[in-house]
């Protein structure tokens, strides 16, 4: 009641008080004992303690956890307090027992292969650390070939390490991404350049999946994964294809649950793709798929195809083999089934419809419908060998 309120008075106490706090933590890091330190939950929320439990884990059962699988996951928390540890030029006494010591982590680290870092935007614990608020790198990981970062601003990586040498299969989901620069040149100041050399491109890549983003188009950084075979950007906002003719190894591409409404001269924007996904979509006509020659699976699940007739479009395509129409209006109407293979001729048997292969009472069916228009329009009827003739 008779204490000094003067604000100058109170702000020197104040700085004071952080300075002295400071310097007990700074001295508590290099004395206080273990078991004080995870009563207190530093191994939680400090640096230095979080990395000593992980070395402790890692000392522990790393070789365990490395025989059954070389995957781990990480918090953008754990990796952050890996990042500032690499930064010290040299290693700090950390404790005198060695089980603690920062080289268990690295080590074991070193030997993975599957990596997963999964982000939250809720505090650690009580404290009002934010996970997906904090910067890392990833240079302790050297032999990383499946890469999954899950639920965090990719922007928040500074520096990728070799991933770039090593990484085969790549998915990055519920990150904001409106480009896939943002990913493949995360740590690189200049965005908007790509460069195709080596120091820019992920050459390994053969797989690829930034699905549950909001990329409304194909950048040009697609062009940084040159050897990629299967890339899935499904539940995006993509309308139209672009920068895909530089991929010359694609043949998988997943586009479903976007904003396509028409697939207009896709020969034209794709190479040899073999199996296409544009599932819940808004597309009415498969006329943009004529030419797709090396085309072996189209699934169209949950489009707006009303018309049989729209099926000719495809009946000619050599290589393929499997199409799906459920939930499309087409597949309400009467013999739905043979009616949409017949319009593939003699290759009907060959055809897996909604993932089903038509029966032979089907086929039987088929065969009558064909005779019977080639009938009405005077042609000499040929027919398949597994479908019966008649006089």
């Amino acid at each position: 009641m008779i204490g000094n309120r003067e604000p100058a008075f109170i702000e020197k106490r104040r700085g004071d008080l952080e300075v002295y706090l400071k310097s007990v933590v700074s001295f508590l890091q290099r004395a206080m004992p273990r078991e004080l330190a995870l009563f207190l939950d530093f191994h939680l929320y400090d640096i230095l303690f979080l990395l000593q439990n992980l070395a402790m884990h890692f000392f522990v059962d790393g070789d365990a956890l490395l025989q059954m699988s070389k995957s781990s996951t990480f918090s953008p928390f754990q990796l952050h307090a890996i990042s500032e540890r690499l930064k010290q030029p040299c290693p700090p006494i950390e404790t005198v027992d060695n089980r603690y010591d920062f080289s268990h982590v690295l080590d074991f680290c070193c030997q993975l292969t599957d990596v997963t870092v999964k982000g939250s935007n809720e505090p650690v614990g009580t404290s009002n650390i934010i996970p997906n608020n904090l910067l890392f790198e990833m240079s302790a990981f050297k032999t990383v070939e499946r890469l999954n970062l899950i639920g965090f601003p990719v922007s928040n990586i500074f520096s990728i390490g070799i991933l770039r040498n090593t990484v085969s299969y790549l998915n990055v989901q519920y990150a904001e991404l409106k480009a896939i620069t943002q990913v493949l040149l995360c740590d690189d100041l200049h965005k908007n350049v790509i460069y195709t050399g080596e120091s820019h491109s992920w050459k390994k890549i053969v797989e690829a999946n930034f699905s549950h983003n909001e990329i409304e188009t194909i950048d040009e950084g697609v062009k940084l994964m040159p050897n990629i075979e299967q890339l899935t950007l499904s539940d995006n906002k993509i309308g139209a294809l672009s920068n895909l003719t530089s991929l010359p190894h694609l043949s998988h591409l997943s586009l479903s649950a976007n904003c396509f409404s028409e697939a207009n001269d896709f020969h034209m924007k794709l190479g040899n793709i073999r199996y296409i996904d544009l599932s819940l979509n808004g597309i009415s006509s498969l006329q943009g798929f004529s030419k797709l020659y090396s085309l072996e699976g189209l699934d169209l699940t949950s489009n707006r195809i009303s018309e049989l007739s729209e099926i000719k479009h495809i009946s000619g395509l050599p290589c393929l083999e499997n199409l799906t129409l459920t939930g499309n209006p087409v597949a309400v109407v009467v013999d739905y089934r043979v009616r949409a293979l017949e319009q593939f001729g003699g290759r009907a048997a060959e055809i897996c419809l909604d993932n089903e292969k038509p029966s032979q009472k089907e086929l039987d069916t088929v065969a009558v419908l064909q005779a019977i228009r080639i009938v009405k329009e005077g042609r000499t009827p040929t027919f398949s060998p597994e479908a019966p003739t008649f006089p």
